[in-house]
């Protein structure tokens, strides 16, 4: 049971998905690591064309200079920034030897 603004709810507080860790791993692809303890593959070339936001992000120096400020992946002194759930629901499973990867 928990309460919000005076109201008791029964159920759990629901957590806010977060960033944990992220890693280039090729042109415009990163290794990112959920607050689930997932780990997914995030490739950013798809993305591009959905949101003209992340333009600046096809330079690869630029893609490559990220920071995680509060759970969220951020670029350009955080000009720039892409919702932990977004990139959840725009990434792969990740798997090593047919293993899927948590932290």
């Amino acid at each position: 049971m928990f309460e919000v603004n005076g109201v008791l709810y029964v159920d759990e507080t629901a957590r806010e998905l977060e960033v944990r860790s992220a890693r280039v791993t090729d042109d415009h692809v990163m290794l990112v690591t959920f607050s689930t303890g997932e780990t997914r593959l995030c490739d950013f070339t798809e993305i591009y064309d959905d949101v003209p936001a992340f333009a600046p992000l096809r330079d690869e120096k630029t893609f490559e200079e990220f920071r995680i400020d509060h759970g969220i992946l951020t670029w350009c002194d955080g000009a720039i920034d892409i919702s932990p759930t977004y990139l959840y629901e725009h990434s792969y499973e990740y798997a090593v030897h047919g293993e899927l990867v948590s932290a």
